[in-house]
């Protein structure tokens, strides 16, 4: 009986040991970081005289964003050889467009004396 809970007692030492062995912690940190700026953006159209003539389309296009994708992922025990993402990408498209139609004419009154 003795030798029996001699062994017991070396088989449960055996296991409490070997726990700290089989238990793994797995640990994944991600981080993105992103800036801005500020947008100031001013336009000035002048024209003078008796005589100007002046169409002027203005158009200011900016952009402060940041395309920003991350994804975690750990492959720990497990049976997947593949992984596929679908329709994770990030995309910016500034595409402007700017329309200015002049109609310019030459209203001047004329007299004539004689």
């Amino acid at each position: 009986m003795k030798k029996l809970m001699v062994i017991a007692a070396m088989l449960a030492m055996l296991i409490i040991a070997a726990a700290p062995a089989t238990a793994q912690i797995i640990v994944q940190e991600g981080e993105q970081e992103a800036e801005s700026g500020d947008v100031d953006q001013s336009f000035e159209v002048s024209g003078s005289g008796d005589n100007s003539n002046q169409c002027a389309g203005i158009q200011g296009v900016s952009n402060t964003g940041n395309a920003q994708n991350q994804i975690d992922l750990i492959q720990f025990f497990s049976l997947a050889d593949d992984f596929e993402f679908d329709e994770v990408g990030s995309d910016i498209d500034v595409s402007p467009e700017s329309s200015t139609s002049c109609d310019q004419q030459v209203n001047q009154a004329a007299s004539a004396s004689g």
